[in-house]
């Protein structure tokens, strides 16, 4: 748990003994925690020269109070947390002015296998600083849905997330509960029938594209070729896919949690407005997919689904889905 503090298992262990054993000498610690004698005595040596134990008496070691000693490591972290992002600041500009006026070729680097690009695809979201855009399309060759461990750590630094899915990417296995995740982090995210390409943006400073454009399902250009990427810095390649995301952002359908997160939906009387599950299937309708994707991904019949259309339409006094969709939109519910 220490461990981000630099506080080894080891010392931590011996530092959690201390706290509820005050003047406990080595040989107790050996005996309580089952460690060798070598590692205790460098545990205390560490927990003492760290000022986070001290010597009650000539044998015995307790424990500083957690708040004043942790405390003091939080705030000696964050003080070189926030030099460090000064100083990637200061190496920003550096880097901008070295590479202005440089060749395309100097501004490309090409990135090949899944490794790699699953590699890069988190360095690029780790470097956003204030806005991080994507474009999300299926099938995913390096990082499926749930894997994406960079994306929670960028959205606690308080980092903008705009993404924009395909349609098929919805009706993927967890692809719905991964959406409800996203949203509660904060994220913004909007569908669209089809994207040209995937794409991550970190603020203006860094794209990252796949060197294939094939449509979906069809990523078997020749056999045992690895799949590859481009990583793009500022230039006016990276001016044009931020226009191109800012024109699909602008024209996308968008998500909000209360349409796919039925914990959040109280169930409503039937008969007087929509209950959870109505929301969420008229969310995933306006979003695109099929009666089918919609019922697999509810685990409903289609039957069932048609018939809450049918009293959703009669609630609403409408005639036809596209009425439908238009008063759901108009009286938020979705």
């Amino acid at each position: 748990m220490l461990e981000s503090l630099g506080v080894e298992p080891d010392v931590e262990a011996v530092y959690r003994a201390l706290l509820t054993r005050p003047g406990a000498t080595a040989p107790t610690l050996v005996d309580l925690l089952a460690m060798p004698p070598l590692s205790v005595e460098a545990a205390l040596t560490t927990l003492v020269d760290s000022g986070l134990a001290i010597h009650s008496d000539e044998h015995g070691f307790s424990a500083a109070p957690p708040a004043v000693a942790l405390g003091a490591l939080i705030a000696d972290r964050r003080d070189g947390l926030r030099l460090a992002e000064q100083a990637l600041a200061s190496f920003a500009e550096e880097h901008r002015a070295a590479v202005a006026g440089k060749d395309i070729s100097d501004l490309i680097e090409v990135v090949t296998g899944v490794d790699a690009i699953r590699h890069r695809y988190g360095q690029v979201q780790q470097a956003a600083t204030t806005e991080l855009r994507m474009f999300v399309t299926s099938p995913f060759v390096a990082v499926r849905p749930g894997e994406n461990a960079a994306e929670p750590a960028v959205a606690g630094r308080g980092v903008r997330i705009r993404v924009v899915l395909e349609q098929a990417v919805l009706a993927e296995p967890g692809a719905i509960d991964e959406a409800v995740a996203s949203l509660r982090r904060g994220l913004e995210v909007r569908v669209v029938e089809h994207l040209p390409i995937k794409l991550v943006l970190a603020d203006d400073d860094l794209a990252l594209v796949p060197l294939s454009v094939a449509p979906a399902g069809d990523q078997s250009d020749e056999p045992g070729v690895e799949p590859g990427a481009v990583l793009l810095q500022r230039s006016g390649l990276l001016a044009a896919l931020d226009a191109l995301f800012e024109n699909i952002w602008r024209r996308a359908h968008p998500i909000d949690l209360a349409g796919l997160d039925a914990e959040d939906s109280a169930d409503a009387d039937a008969d007087s407005a929509p209950t959870a599950l109505d929301r969420q299937i008229v969310s995933l309708l306006l979003a695109g997919l099929t009666d089918q994707a919609v019922c697999a991904q509810l685990d409903l019949s289609l039957r069932t689904l048609q018939r809450r259309l049918r009293h959703l339409q009669d609630l609403a006094g409408v005639q036809s889905r596209m009425q439908l969709g238009w008063y759901a939109a108009r009286n938020d519910w979705t």
